[in-house]
């Protein structure tokens, strides 16, 4: 398939942006039961910005993918059947809800509990917003996922691996930017948010390894033979019937020769995983500002190779007769 630009940014800054919403209140919740030093209603108005402004940047990347942007609003009406319509739905709502907790603290709402749950814990407004966030968030990593794990035709997607690499690498790198963001204020919190960011990095290793693991082990379906219906042992294509490229040259097939999409692996594989952990430890260890900032700069490229790596992966069916004379 063809990586568009716009999907790769799509995908990356809200997977981002929802890492660090949950980054946030989860960080919130440890304060809550003592385990971390609380902090100030800054921290999480300035997380908040930060992680709205990110799903933001996505939101309008998508747009450079329609055809008609004008007509954007009318993705939403198949939300029975389609996992895209359902996507569209609830970004907004995870939009909405990510900039409500941010007011919630700027407001100082922590201070006004509602009531008291087991006469130990005063549950907030922020308490609410930020758990009903946590749960469109998750839903939408798993309607973005379920967009491409859906697609029966296209083996490279159609697994639940999908699912966990978009859920674990939007993790890694919103808790490390949750990390950067706390080394770059100084406060308590660089150690939980990096320690969390390696875990889900590390587990993110283990499911895009095995998504890659299974991807050379796939066998394609259809052939030369069974596309048109003649079973001669033997078929050469020669023509396409075109001299020109077309709509199906450009939008189902990537161009790269297999030298590059073996680059590009390696690659990703470097900066998204070990690299950035090593960063962050070396940073951690000197107590630097500046190091996780570079570590979630190192891992959000990576993450642009491999999510373009993950569209390059999938081979469209059409390509056995295009990408023969692309």
């Amino acid at each position: 398939m063809h990586p568009a630009l716009s999907v790769l940014f799509l995908t990356t800054l809200i997977g981002a942006g929802q890492g660090l919403f949950l980054a946030l209140y989860t960080g919130q919740l440890y304060a809550l039961a003592q385990l971390l030093p609380a902090q100030g209603s800054g921290f999480y108005v300035g997380g908040s910005v930060l992680a709205l402004g990110l799903l933001v940047l996505g939101l309008v990347a998508s747009f450079f993918h329609l055809g008609r942007p004008e007509r954007a609003w009318r993705t939403a009406t198949k939300w029975r059947t389609s996992w895209l319509s359902r996507e569209v739905i609830v970004l907004p709502a995870v939009m909405g809800l990510v900039a409500l907790y941010g007011l919630a603290h700027a407001l100082e709402l922590t201070a006004r509990p509602w009531f008291t749950l087991a006469g130990i814990l005063p549950v907030d407004a922020t308490l609410v917003v930020g758990l009903l966030g946590t749960l469109a968030t998750f839903a939408l990593y798993g309607a973005t996922a379920m967009i491409y794990a859906s697609v029966r035709f296209l083996p490279e997607w159609h697994s639940p691996l999908t699912v966990a690499n978009f859920l674990l690498l939007g993790l890694a790198s919103g808790f490390l930017l949750a990390a950067a963001y706390s080394a770059w204020l100084g406060n308590e919190l660089v150690t939980f948010f990096g320690f969390w960011a390696v875990v889900a990095t590390g587990l993110g290793l283990v499911t895009r390894g095995a998504s890659l693991r299974r991807l050379g082990r796939i066998k394609p379906k259809s052939s030369p033979q069974t596309a048109i219906g003649i079973r001669h042992r033997t078929l050469v294509q020669i023509a396409q019937g075109a001299t020109a490229g077309s709509f199906n040259t450009r939008e189902f097939f990537h161009g790269a020769s297999p030298a590059t999409l073996q680059w590009v692996r390696r690659l990703f594989l470097m900066l998204v995983f070990p690299l950035p952990v090593l960063l962050l430890v070396v940073g951690h260890a000197l107590a630097s500002r500046w190091l996780p900032l570079v570590a979630f700069g190192v891992q959000y490229l990576g993450l642009l190779l491999e999510r373009w790596s993950f569209f390059a992966e999938a081979r469209h069916p059409q390509n056995l007769y295009y990408q023969g004379v692309a």
